[in-house]
């Protein structure tokens, strides 16, 4: 089988025994791997109504097609589990080196089941499956444990996910941290390790990988390194290359280079200084769409004045990574990735515009196992309530919680990661947070389907809003992408024109694909299309996949999200925005005045259904699912 390593490892953490299964070649053709699989797994293990943090939930990990061969980024792994957030299917992908191990040791998914009578973490190396004892790695970070079971096992190649304190202490917005800097983050997948008793998984891998055409892979990946480097490709056919050739590909390049660029500079760094010109950069949780304080915080000379090293993922053109250096204080050296999420969630949100703060904060997400993105939110959310008088001066310790504390902000963020006071509360994520709470809370919080806003002002964007809306996972641009059409010239973003809803329903269907192969969204832009995918995947597989069935594939893997949220008691009612989005209008900016209303936002989500073959409720139906040819899922009894 080529592309696959063909077999599935089942873990059962409270019997601590492993075994294997044969991957069967027509899951693999309908789900491709990674996210698709995982779902797919995720659906056919859970049963209806479990507890997501119960010993019942199944925590899967999957590699994809691409994981440990030279396909471009194609190194990432994917988790699933029912999320202790939205209480519907949770995944997070991420990046790094983890993934081709899992594939070296001879594993397309990992299946976890069950509670460990003891902290634990499980050591794979190829047939060999370890319950080894992790009671010294508890209460340890992410990174020191990965210390410790390097030089435990004395192998430095060895590849671990770990979670700290938060996922120890069950905050619903804990992340997995893999390689230090990548975390798997957005649906507390930390929280379901620890509550297994999973500190750790270390996975090493000796087998090779077979694809079906290493020649036909090494030109593609010389294409595609070309068209991702823009101008230099250009210049290389110049003087290589035929004139007709350089036609044809003149196209392509030029997207190429203008989508690639900011990557090769700030990198999505860069968005802040962009959103804050258009007027979208959600500022001080959602009070603001501008922030005075942008240029602190992404000013070329100020990141090159933190940022040590850039670096790539495996077999990465591309380099995107820039790792900056805490330059003082408990976290002195420790290394953080500038990434955009971070830094609007610490940043603007909080009001905070020292970037030397905001890097304090995400070192201390990396070191807890905390969500940057969604501890951000939360933090926001809470000084949004102290401003207000909602959170009193006991209610907080006596924190003077304004926006723009950053001392303060950095102490909720340690109170968070160890559930100690208001940070009990808001580890359980901003839902809960405002339930709790109460007295107008819930009116400031900013989340759908339980899962924090990331940095994008709704009232802005027309398409990004029904795609963060309908997204199985909640409040992710990582399934829909529906941004980038509201940045375009060809729409007007603050208005619901027509076909949005076909829009959404097409960028959700590629990136269930590309997280499904598992490529890297950064460089979506380069290829063409499925067309592009369907060629890579063919020449990896040889499985005869076609850029329509790759489609397919997309619309099922969407579909069947879908199908488990129902299940667990989703409905049109959760496809939805924040109070604020839409029935606070946007004040004084480029923005002014815009909000969604809610006959605007019924139009688009009656659009969307249509276009997905879904009846106006949001379900699937019968139709549909015979067409996509989904098997069932254990529906509720009684």
């Amino acid at each position: 089988m080529y592309g696959y390593a063909g077999r599935i490892l089942r873990v059962d953490l409270t019997k601590e025994r492993a075994k294997t299964d044969v991957l069967k070649l027509d899951e693999i053709r309908k789900y491709i791997g990674g996210v698709g699989h995982a779902i797919r797994l995720a659906c056919d293990n859970i049963k209806p109504n479990v507890d997501p943090l119960s010993p019942e939930n199944i925590l899967v990990l999957t590699a994809g097609p691409m994981s440990g061969i030279m396909a471009p980024t194609g190194s990432g792994c994917a988790f699933a589990a029912k999320s202790p957030l939205s209480g519907g299917i949770g995944t997070s992908v991420v990046q790094g080196f983890f993934a081709s191990n899992i594939k070296r040791a001879g594993y397309d998914a990992i299946v976890l089941k069950g509670k460990s009578k003891r902290a634990t973490f499980l050591r794979i190396d190829d047939d060999s499956v370890q319950f080894m004892d992790g009671r010294d790695m508890w209460g340890k970070s992410p990174a020191r444990t990965e210390e410790m079971i390097k030089k435990d096992l004395g192998d430095a190649s060895i590849r671990v996910a770990a979670i700290g304190l938060a996922g120890e202490n069950l905050a619903r917005i804990a992340s997995v941290i893999i390689d230090r800097v990548r975390i798997a983050e957005g649906t507390g997948i930390g929280a379901v390790m620890g509550s297994k008793n999973l500190k750790a998984i270390a996975v090493l891998g000796s087998n090779s990988l077979e694809v079906a055409d290493m020649d036909g892979i090494l030109e593609f990946c010389r294409e595609f390194y070309l068209r991702a480097r823009g101008s230099a490709a250009v210049k290389y056919y110049d003087a290589h290359g035929t004139s007709e050739a350089i036609a044809v590909k003149d196209r392509v390049w030029a997207i190429a280079h203008e989508y690639t660029a900011k990557y090769r500079g700030l990198g999505t760094a860069e968005d802040i200084l962009t959103y804050n010109s258009l007027g979208c950069l959600p500022t001080r949780n959602f009070s603001a769409c501008t922030f005075e304080g942008a240029e602190k915080l992404a000013n070329e000379s100020i990141i090159d004045h933190y940022v040590a090293k850039v670096q790539a993922c495996s077999s990465c053109s591309i380099s995107c990574e820039q790792i900056a250096i805490i330059p003082e204080g408990p976290l002195k050296g420790t290394g953080v990735r500038l990434d955009y999420g971070p830094l609007w969630a610490f940043g603007p949100n909080c009001g905070i515009d020292r970037l030397e703060d905001v890097l304090k904060a995400v070192g201390l997400c990396y070191y807890y196992g905390l969500d940057p993105v969604s501890t951000g939110n939360i933090i926001g959310f809470a000084m949004d309530c102290y401003e207000r008088g909602i959170l009193a001066y006991d209610d907080v310790e006596g924190l003077d919680l304004r926006f723009g504390n950053s001392k303060a902000m950095l102490e909720i963020i340690r109170k968070m990661g160890v559930r100690e006071g208001l940070g009990d509360v808001l580890a359980e994520g901003v839902k809960r947070s405002a339930q709790k709470i109460g007295g107008g809370a819930e009116m400031l919080a900013n989340h759908i389907k339980s899962l924090e806003m990331t940095g994008y002002d709704l009232r802005c964007f027309r398409t990004a809003a029904l795609g963060f809306a309908v997204s199985f996972q909640g409040s992710s641009h990582n399934c829909h992408g529906g941004q980038v059409f509201d940045l375009s010239r060809e729409l007007t973003r603050f208005t619901g024109d027509k076909d949005r809803g076909k829009l959404v329903k097409d960028m959700e269907d590629l990136y269930a694909v590309v997280d499904s192969l598992i490529v890297c969204k950064v460089l979506i832009g380069i290829y063409e299309g499925f067309e592009d995918l369907a060629k890579l995947y063919n020449l990896v597989t040889a499985l005869g996949m076609t850029a329509e069935g790759l489609k397919m594939a997309g619309e099922r893997i969407i579909t069947l999200a879908r199908l488990f949220n129902r299940r667990e008691g989703f409905s049109r009612k959760d496809d939805s925005l924040p109070p604020k989005i839409m029935s606070v209008p946007i004040p004084e900016c480029v923005s002014k005045g815009s909000l969604v209303t809610r006959e605007g936002f019924d139009h688009l989500l009656d659009e969307y259904y249509q276009v997905r073959g879904w009846t106006e409720d949001g379900m699937p139906t019968p139709e549909k699912i015979e067409t996509l040819n989904i098997e069932a899922i254990k529906e509720n009894e009684g």
